[in-house]
């Protein structure tokens, strides 16, 4: 039996599509019934949650296998998930962690998931770490600044990097949790194609057929808003503003072959991710 967490996230929706195609025995731990309701049916469901350790046993029973999501900034999650996973015997655990932690000096991004992946190897369960770099989704959070304005702001100018579609990281997820050869392994994922954020604004521009203006960032606080319109707790603001200084001074990029590698496909495009999406950005009236 497969538990996934964070089911209804970027990810783990991806990741529920693909294992139901392998006919994998899943369940799936979910916090809200409703939000759950798109995907697949024939995962189960069960209601818990990672805060509350008391509500996770049923969901745990008889999992062998787990692909561990924890969101916000804290340990508490994963030391919860953890322990139930290591009172219900699971046998591998796949946790989505973050190319953050190969930073030198580490970033404070970094360090959270670092301390995560710390928590899992120190349980004795065999563990593979996937490590992603920025997400093709995360241009979902322009949408108040476009549907408001027409315009993206830019928190990184010349800075570049690979962004992943999560339905790249979803199959390698899937890939580690129902084959061999994969505890103990650390990969880091990234897409093949290097972008500045005017350079994907417009690709996206063109897929949602409207002009779209970017606008430079000058305050930490507007590199702020960029990631999160309606605002941060201050530890987790720090650290975006602090990822996105480095974003901006890396105009090499960063980019890995590993999707590729383990896949045996390339991965996808942000073109086709925002022909797919498109949708979304296109005026409404």
């Amino acid at each position: 039996m497969i538990l996934i967490t964070g089911a209804t996230g970027n990810v783990g929706r991806e990741l529920v599509r693909g294992l139901e195609e392998t006919g994998a025995p899943l369940r799936i731990l979910i916090r809200d019934p409703v939000r759950a309701a798109a995907l697949p049916g024939r995962a189960e469901r069960v209601v818990g949650d990672l805060s509350d350790p008391a509500t996770l046993p049923p969901a745990f029973a008889g999992a062998d296998r787990l692909f561990l999501l924890t969101p916000g900034i804290g340990l508490d999650h994963t030391r919860h998930a953890v322990a139930a996973a290591q009172a219900a015997g699971v046998r591998h655990i796949v946790h989505l962690s973050s190319f953050n932690v190969l930073g030198d000096p580490m970033p404070a991004m970094g360090r959270w998931h670092h301390e995560r992946e710390q928590v899992i190897r120190a349980s004795g369960i065999p563990a593979t770490f996937l490590r992603p770099g920025g997400f093709m989704t995360n241009a979902l959070e322009w949408l108040p600044t476009i549907r408001e304005a027409g315009y993206v702001l830019d928190p990184i100018g010349p800075g570049r990097y690979a962004p992943i579609d999560p339905a790249d990281i979803a199959a390698v997820a899937a890939l580690a949790l129902t084959g061999e050869g994969h505890q103990g392994r650390e990969y880091v994922l990234t897409g093949e194609e290097l972008f500045t954020v005017t350079q994907q604004v417009e690709i996206l521009a063109a897929a949602a057929g409207r002009d779209l203006e970017v606008r430079t960032v000058t305050t930490a606080e507007q590199a702020v808003a960029s990631r999160f319109p309606g605002g941060a707790p201050p530890a987790l603001a720090e650290a975006i503003a602090e990822g996105f200084h480095l974003m901006r001074a890396d105009t090499a990029g960063f980019r890995t072959d590993t999707v590729e590698r383990l896949l045996r496909r390339r991965p996808r495009t942000f073109a086709d991710w925002c022909a797919r999406n498109a949708g979304a950005f296109r005026r409404t009236s």
